[in-house]
């Protein structure tokens, strides 16, 4: 996966896998697979595993109370992530950044993509662009890519049930 300057990639991959856990090494292979992310060596139970203590860690960042709190943990995965940056072509895709040693597993790609994506994310544009669904009843994690950063749902239809809830409330009074 190429990161972008804005780190939406990775930041919508951590969304997508923290709000419905992959269960299987094959699973987590098939849908980093479909986020484009390049698979170099197969995905082990173990690699599973890893991107389910990312995942944990990436949501303690979502649900900081503040973005001093938020900047502490990230800054702790990013120290757990760290590599050196390095130029590759490995999928013959272009030259682009990875923000880890070569040949890692999945696992270890996904904590060290993650942190830095998130981080792209937040510093490019606002640190409060990670979130829950305003929706109590839902708790679904959004990461904001909106042209606006003022996002509240996870969803359209969660932004609809919102309004149609707020509309009965105000009519019945």
């Amino acid at each position: 996966m190429h990161l972008n300057p804005y780190g939406e990639d990775a930041v919508n991959l951590a969304a997508n896998l923290a709000n419905r856990r992959p269960t299987s090494a094959a699973e987590l292979a098939d849908r980093c697979r479909a986020a484009g992310l390049a698979l170099e060596s197969p995905v082990t139970p173990g690699d599973l595993e890893r991107a389910h203590e990312a995942l944990d860690a990436w949501e303690r960042v979502v649900d900081a109370a503040d973005e001093h709190e938020r900047a502490d943990l990230l800054n702790a995965m990013l120290a757990t992530a760290s590599a050196h940056p390095r130029l590759t072509d490995h999928t013959g895709s272009g030259w682009h950044l990875h923000y880890r040693d070569d040949q890692q597993p999945l696992g270890a790609l996904l904590f060290s993509l993650l942190a830095v994506g998130t981080a792209l994310h937040l510093t490019g544009r606002g640190m409060h662009r990670l979130g829950r669904c305003a929706v109590a009843e839902c708790a679904t994690l959004f990461a904001d890519t909106s042209r606006t950063g003022r996002q509240r749902y996870c969803s359209q239809r969660c932004a609809n049930r919102d309004a149609v809830r707020r509309h009965r409330a105000r009519a019945s009074t």
